[in-house]
């Protein structure tokens, strides 16, 4: 047994650590050619952050379509956002207590819930296609082309805009050609790790007999989610709520629509019963409950510790339901 395993899990661990680490080199790059092309902060934090933060399910989800693997491709985007939401988001607010003052967040909460919504009803017939995929798609452009236009005529005073300028503006200095590299080495690494993570889960699926949708939902999902849950716990240490709940949603938002698209584009499939009645519920469950606790209301105004425990212990609790139908699968 330990033999058969050793070789996909080692692919898995070393394909998680490159991801994450190719993911911030990538990140950086990108932003950092944007800053010397002149594009506005607002600008790359919608476009170049928001994409960036969701190169690694973009890739997974891509590499697992073509490996004819779409049910790891669709479980990574619905762990992924739960992950999100009930790790990413309830380990920051234990943390450090959210406060969200933008205006612009609680306009693109509702975004995301009614993205969601669409999400499941392309599903309901069971099947995810490239019809699906094409809408998937148009609605990304008409979704990037809202919020860019958004942050163009939002207010420089909003907390929003000063967190994201002032985290462009902490980028490191490099020079044209090393932030061409830096975006080059770490797309290709980000590549290499997303297909060592493919190979490594698809073959401990295998092994174990469970659902490739189930090793998506969690390790998969978990270990795409590190890059978003390393920067929300920079961003709360540096009292930057607004702009780590902007990278939550921005993060969902990409992966219901970009990366949801690979799978139904690259290989149409059937949608599992318990995706669609269990997991992607679960998943919209909670994108409602962030909203619940997120945006302000009479006598509150921030995530408290005890709601950010409250979110872990839903991630939990969903975590342990995975394990019982992966050993009765």
């Amino acid at each position: 047994m330990f033999s058969a395993l050793l070789l996909p899990s080692v692919f898995l661990i070393i394909g998680l650590a490159l991801l994450v680490w190719s993911s911030d080199l990538f990140i950086d790059g990108a932003a950092s050619i944007a800053k010397y092309l002149s594009i506005s902060p607002l600008i790359i934090g919608v476009v170049v952050l928001g994409f960036g933060t969701s190169a690694p399910e973009i890739l997974v989800a891509t590499l697992a379509s073509l490996d004819n693997s779409p049910g790891l491709a669709i479980g990574n985007v619905i762990g992924s956002n739960i992950a999100n939401i009930g790790l990413v988001l309830g380990i920051t607010a234990i943390i450090a207590p959210i406060t969200v003052k933008s205006s612009l967040l609680k306009r693109e909460f509702p975004v995301l819930l009614g993205i969601s919504l669409i999400g499941i009803v392309l599903m309901m017939d069971h099947t995810l296609d490239i019809f699906d995929g094409i809408i998937l798609l148009i609605l990304l452009i008409v979704v990037m082309v809202w919020m860019i236009r958004a942050n163009k005529s939002v207010d420089k005073s909003d907390s929003l805009a000063e967190e994201t300028i002032q985290e462009i503006d902490n980028l490191p200095k490099v020079s044209y050609k090393k932030s061409l590299v830096m975006l080059v080495v770490g797309l290709i690494i980000l590549m290499l790790s997303a297909k060592l993570m493919v190979m490594g889960a698809v073959d401990i699926a295998h092994y174990f007999n469970v659902p490739e949708t189930i090793i998506g939902l969690t390790i998969v999902a978990i270990g795409t989610s590190l890059p978003e849950l390393a920067s929300a716990i920079t961003a709360a240490k540096k009292g930057e709520g607004d702009l780590m709940i902007g990278n939550i949603i921005g993060s969902n938002l990409f992966n219901l629509l970009a990366v949801l698209a690979m799978p139904a584009l690259i290989s149409p499939s059937r949608v599992e019963g318990t995706t669609l009645f269990i997991d992607y519920p679960i998943m919209l469950g909670l994108t409602l409950l962030m909203l619940m606790v997120a945006l302000p209301r009479k006598g509150k105004t921030e995530i408290t510790r005890l709601e950010g425990i409250f979110l872990v212990s839903c991630f939990i609790a969903y975590m342990i339901l995975l394990y019982f139908r992966a050993t009765n699968a």
